[in-house]
């Protein structure tokens, strides 16, 4: 592509005065001038709007991506995404709805075995993919298609942002449930809600979790669905913490109720499913705050056959609960023990925020023990940066 964008832009303009070429952009004569002698350079949007009138067919804007001295790989982006840009703007077929379809259904699943570190950069990507589409006009039906993958892929970014302990989540959550209530969609809209009560539950609002969840459910109304499976048990939680055992027992059975009336295909390892595994994690957390050890373990025990090894994050959360149950039971060493245990095993890139979190609740559950070696060195390892919390984490992949 040896052509600037002002020479291509002066050969496409053809016949045509100046004049009508600034009308067509909606910009004046002296601009298109600059343009085309390169001594202005072009906005994405007028780009756009000169290729589009001119039938420049991708040319102008992914020349406008372009600056002088930009090197091939500079190029190959700028080829790229002209091309995107090209793509989104003609009809949206049913394969290309199958295709999103297929695409944040992967990502939801990505979720339960895939650092968010790695997750992240990719549905940035595909979300830019997304908005571009959403650019265009399109037919009713797939229009709301679309709505509703961008609402569950907002969801998807802001639960990896919460991970990350990064509070830009919380805009997420905002445009995943505008989006999910322009596709009128109740069951993604009651998801959203569910999600993030958890980042209300780990930010210890609790009454907010309580508010959000209640509200998922109520969302969903009779729809057998994924968001108040998800919701109840975090409500659960959220009681336990405050101390509310009946409200917790009562949410608890509201959960089990949920997940019987959820359709097997969603009862799956996914960010937009919910299965037996979480839910037997969610009550023995809830049974570990109140306090109940030993119906704790029993929901523990079962949630470790449940859980593949692959799903780290919520195994070592599990384990960490089982921690909390040993300090509660008087076993402050072996609590410490434990919890060091799981957070040096995991791999630095899945010691996410939520782990540390959590880790910390061990040990600040033992202050009176401060003495205790197992104690001290949790307290030393929960100190130190990632990378120094344990050895070659490749060594680890496999324990």
């Amino acid at each position: 592509m040896s052509e600037t964008f002002g020479q291509a832009l002066r050969r496409l303009r053809g016949n045509r005065s100046l004049r009508d070429v600034a009308e067509l952009a909606s910009c004046g004569k002296s601009y298109v001038s600059y343009l085309e002698s390169g001594e202005r350079s072009p906005t994405t949007d007028i780009a756009a709007t000169l290729d589009r009138a001119l039938g420049g067919e991708g040319l102008l804007v992914a020349l406008a991506q372009q600056r002088p001295g930009t090197g091939v790989l500079d190029q190959v982006d700028s080829l790229q995404r002209g091309l995107s840009e090209a793509l989104a703007a003609g009809p949206m077929t049913e394969a290309g709805l199958d295709e999103w379809d297929f695409t944040v259904a992967r990502h939801g699943r990505a979720t339960r075995y895939r650092p968010e570190g790695e997750l992240l950069p990719e549905l940035v990507s595909d979300f830019q993919d997304l908005r571009l589409l959403l650019n265009h006009r399109h037919p009713a039906a797939a229009r709301k298609t679309l709505t509703i993958a961008a609402a569950r892929l907002a969801g998807l970014m802001a639960l990896t942002l919460l991970k990350l302990g990064d509070d830009r989540s919380r805009a997420w959550w905002r445009t995943g449930r505008a989006a999910a209530s322009a596709a009128e969609d109740r069951a993604t809209l009651s998801w959203i809600y569910a999600q993030e009560a958890y980042e209300r539950y780990y930010s210890g609002d609790l009454f907010g979790a309580v508010e959000l969840a209640a509200r998922a459910q109520h969302l969903a109304g009779g729809l057998p669905c994924v968001g108040p499976a998800l919701a109840a048990p975090l409500e659960a939680r959220a009681h336990a913490v405050l101390g509310a055992r009946e409200e917790s027992a009562a949410a608890l059975h509201a959960a089990e109720t949920a997940l019987e009336r959820l359709p097997a295909t969603e009862q799956i390892g996914s960010a937009f499913g919910y299965s037996e595994s979480q839910l037997r994690f969610h009550s023995g957390n809830a049974w570990t705050h109140l306090g109940e050890t030993t119906r704790a373990a029993e929901e523990h025990a079962r949630a470790l056959e449940l859980y593949p090894a692959t799903d780290r994050t919520d195994r070592a959360l599990i384990r960490l609960d089982q921690a909390m149950c040993l300090a509660t039971d008087g076993d402050p060493a072996g609590a410490a023990a434990l919890a060091t245990q799981t957070v040096v095993g995991l791999p630095d890139q899945h010691r996410s925020s939520l782990i540390i979190y959590r880790a910390r609740d061990v040990a600040a559950k033992v202050p009176e023990a401060r003495a205790v070696t197992e104690v001290r060195v949790l307290r030393e390892v929960l100190a130190l940066p990632a990378a120094e919390r344990g050895g070659n984490s490749e060594d680890r992949e496999g324990d």
